[in-house]
């Protein structure tokens, strides 16, 4: 005989915030919700409101209430965790200090991000992300070399039994991590085997995952979200004003962990550490206390607003600084000098910053106050409605052009032929050379270059009076690789005329656009900055600089002694620049480095043995030599017709006008790069109609890649 039951069993679930499992009886169809409202004491006045149900052998959340148990798989055999949403994160902050946050642990990486920024009051945190913290070994072995964590359940002391990690997009750990389980010896609280550890944070805690940090008066910082940070590493004082000005330099131990990639390949395999941002926390193995670190990782600002943005200024100069210290961007000796320069002066301004100059606006009449903050904003709307070039009109009926002598290589292997002298005539994005100003008039043009979508790289040496331009350009038929070309220019204002021209050539804009003029002005006073001063009488005692804090290891050797007095005298060039001002130099500069904004990838193409580099920009990828960087070939995202990956050969396949281009990542997982390439689209459609709004499902449809 057979016996129909209930269709009910038993289901466990492990309360953390009291250390108690409860069995409960429940039926397959029944919704969490009911689940959720049983668990509950109602006569317990503890808020429950920021829990919710964690699957640990499955590394999901259950946060769909209305969900039965049979469509979420939950089973008899299954533990479910009761447990907050909001966790402790340790962070650190591209000025390199690090705060403990209040994060959500269950919501997409991408919202956690937006909802931190909103406590760090950093404006456009669509242009930053979360990523996992790197060792030098990670430089050594590409992705696939990696020891990767296998998805099998381990138990943890108290019989919590986790699945890690999730199957995200950087599922490696470090060599030097313990890996294979235990205690770190220096924890209070013993860690997971298997859980990703950071490199150790300070010397006071030696371990990336920590125990919670005691609550003591004064170190909450609540914010409007209900939720604060820890000052756990720092004494911030002011959570917001101190996050707009750091440190002159982290502590010994923190910059000694700092990794300084020695070539290309290392370069690329930065990017490993990005987490997925259509992926919550707990998904991708990072529990609580553990260390991610914030950053700015699409490289392209929107809206930078010296009054609105003081924070987020100040940390994407740290970052900026710390590209140039760490050595992942290549500089000249005379801009290594001007970065240094500024770099001392905005020591210098907040050195000499007086604390009376806080409150200085205390005295200022409310009324002026508020007729300031009115013409601001009606300069700001004239701006924003008219252009910024609105009293200066263009004249349409003209087309603009720029012409000129100048020099013309195109270089070639196994050739000893120099530069060549043309009249160049530069009109509706194209270049059109003559041997002479009168042949300009009645013949055709030598030679005919497009400069729409080229690659523009400046190569100046002030020391010995070279100026020029390096134009690699995509062939007529698109097929093939870039042709290389260079110009030489024979002063600064002629080198600032042609680059600012050929620059907003490659965008497919011409000379009339409006910001034509400040293209110019701002190369100019990057070179003016990088041009020595000498015999400049300068208040600075040489012996108060330490040149280690403001050189990167290589120009440290390169100048030897005579580092600090080249510092000063560079310094003379900037000397009157205001805080605000330096750091928004420092960032123009750092923009306008040949290699900024390129993000490094280290793939095979289809059909191809070699390894080679991908570079990944705000409009762009190329196709680059591993060895030398050289662009092979360019492609533009406004020629872009799809890109899909295909997840169980981790190869990706990106669909042009005119050709299929199909390739497996071997430095990071393919998702990085797609996110990369979604991003930077959901970047390029922002506008300052819309600003007020984030678009997060927009930017999940364009980087999720899933659907």
């Amino acid at each position: 005989m057979i016996h129909v039951g209930e269709n009910s069993w038993n289901l466990r679930i492990f309360i953390t915030d009291l250390a108690l499992e409860r069995t409960m009886r429940v039926r397959g169809d029944q919704h969490l919700g009911s689940i959720l409202l049983q668990l509950v004491d109602p006569e317990n006045p503890k808020d429950w409101s920021d829990h919710a149900l964690y699957w640990p052998a499955k590394n999901v959340w259950l946060t769909r209430t209305r969900a039965t148990l049979d469509q979420c798989g939950v089973q008899a055999d299954s533990l479910l965790h009761f447990t907050p949403m909001h966790k402790v994160l340790r962070v650190q902050l591209p000025d390199l200090r690090y705060i403990d946050c209040r994060v959500d642990y269950s919501a997409k990486t991408f919202g956690a991000v937006v909802n931190l920024c909103k406590q760090l009051d950093i404006r456009y945190p669509e242009e930053l992300s979360l990523c996992k913290p790197l060792e030098a070994e990670h430089l050594k072995k590409n992705f696939a070399q990696l020891p990767h964590l296998k998805r099998v359940p381990i138990a943890e002391p108290d019989g919590t039994t986790y699945l890690q990690p999730a199957p995200d997009t950087n599922s490696f750990v470090p060599i030097n991590s313990g890996f294979n389980g235990g205690s770190n010896g220096s924890l209070d609280k013993p860690s997971a085997p298997g859980l990703f550890f950071c490199a150790p944070l300070s010397p006071h805690n030696a371990a990336g995952r920590r125990s919670p940090t005691p609550h003591t008066p004064g170190n909450w910082k609540p914010s409007q979200t209900g939720y604060g940070t820890y000052d756990s590493s720092s004494s911030l004082g002011d959570f917001q004003e101190n996050l707009a000005s750091s440190p002159h330099t982290p502590s010994a131990d923190v910059r000694a962990r700092l990794l300084r990639p020695k070539s290309l390949v290392e370069k690329a395999r930065l990017n490993v550490g990005w987490l997925d941002s259509s992926l919550s926390l707990m998904e991708q193995g990072i529990r609580e206390y553990d260390t991610l670190c914030l950053r700015f990782k699409y490289y392209t600002f929107f809206d930078m607003n010296p009054k609105y943005d003081q924070v987020r200024i100040n940390q994407l100069y740290e970052q900026a600084k710390w590209s140039i210290l760490n050595e992942e961007l290549d500089c000249t000796e005379e801009e290594t000098l001007m970065f240094a320069a500024l770099q001392f002066q905005v020591n210098h301004q907040v050195d000499m910053q007086p604390l009376a100059a806080i409150d200085s606006g205390i005295e200022t009449s409310s009324q002026e106050n508020d007729d300031d903050d009115i013409d601001s904003a009606l300069n700001e709307l004239q701006i924003t409605l008219e252009g910024s070039n609105a009293h200066d009109p263009v004249n349409i009926t003209r087309i603009p052009e720029l012409s000129d002598y100048l020099r013309f290589l195109k270089p070639q292997r196994f050739t000893l032929r120099g530069y060549k002298r043309y009249y160049f005539i530069y009109r509706d994005l194209h270049l059109h050379l003559y041997k002479t100003a009168d042949d300009s008039r009645c013949t055709a043009p030598a030679i005919t270059i497009n400069l729409r979508g080229c690659e523009v790289t400046p190569d100046v040496n002030l020391a010995q009076g070279k100026y020029a331009i390096r134009l690699e350009v995509s062939p007529e038929d698109h097929h093939g690789p870039n042709s290389e070309v260079w110009v030489r220019c024979e002063n600064e204002q002629q080198y600032a005329k042609w680059l600012a021209a050929c620059r907003l050539a490659a965008k497919g804009r011409s000379l009339a656009d409006s910001t034509y003029e400040s293209e110019v002005d701002g190369i100019l006073s990057l070179l003016q900055m990088q041009r020595p001063v000498h015999g400049v009488h300068v208040n600075i005692d040489p012996r108060s600089v330490d040149a280690v804090d403001y050189l990167s290891p290589k120009m440290l050797r390169k100048l030897s002694g005579k580092a600090v007095q080249r510092i000063l005298e560079a310094h003379a060039n900037v000397r009157e620049l205001t805080l605000l001002e330096a750091k928004l130099k420092y960032i123009q500069a750092w923009q306008s480095l040949p290699d900024f904004g390129v993000s490094l990838f280290i793939i095979k193409f289809d059909g191809h043995r070699k390894e080679e580099l991908l570079g990944v920009a705000h409009n762009r990828i190329m196709r680059m030599d591993l060895s030398t960087g050289d662009h092979i070939k360019t492609w533009r995202y406004n020629s872009m017709k799809a890109w899909n990956v295909n997840w169980g050969i981790k190869c990706m396949m990106i669909q042009f006008n005119d050709e299929n281009v199909v390739f497996s990542c071997h430095s990071a997982d393919c998702k990085v790069v797609h996110e990369f390439i979604g991003g930077y689209i959901f970047m390029s459609m922002r506008s300052k109609d819309n600003n007020q709004t984030l678009n997060e499902e927009l930017f999940h449809k364009l980087t999720g890649g899933w659907s």
